[in-house]
């Protein structure tokens, strides 16, 4: 909502190996369906498999983000520094601005601290 009014920019990567040519086409069809949907957006191609798309309004960044991410050869979007992997990323886990951090796996136990170490002591001390 921060965004409301000012122009934004989103990099967008195509999965798989495309040619410039075949990004410049599948990103195409992307603008014309946001087009139908009423949202204003300019595409500029960056690479052989990534574009920028830019937004007039950037209130709208993150259900246009939502929709580019539900495509079937969308590998990822990046809006704001974040990454979001699409459905096309081959289930790779990228939505994190700083990787590995506060990542536990399922088997690991909680690290406890002991009970021992925070036991009063029986025999009390005059200061």
């Amino acid at each position: 909502m921060t965004k409301k009014g000012k122009t934004l920019m989103m990099f967008v990567t195509v999965s798989g190996s495309p040619t410039e040519k075949e990004t410049e086409e599948i990103t195409s069809l992307w603008q014309g369906s946001l087009f139908n949907a009423n949202y204003d957006v300019q595409r500029f191609i960056v690479g052989s498999d990534r574009a920028i798309f830019m937004l007039r309004d950037g209130g709208y960044a993150w259900e246009i983000k939502d929709f580019l991410v539900s495509q079937d050869r969308c590998a990822d979007v990046t809006l704001e520094g974040q990454v979001y992997p699409g459905r096309g990323g081959g289930g790779k886990e990228k939505n994190q601005t700083k990787p590995g951090k506060g990542k536990r796996k399922e088997g690991d136990a909680k690290p406890r601290a002991s009970k021992e170490g925070n036991r009063a002591g029986k025999t009390r001390e005059d200061l």
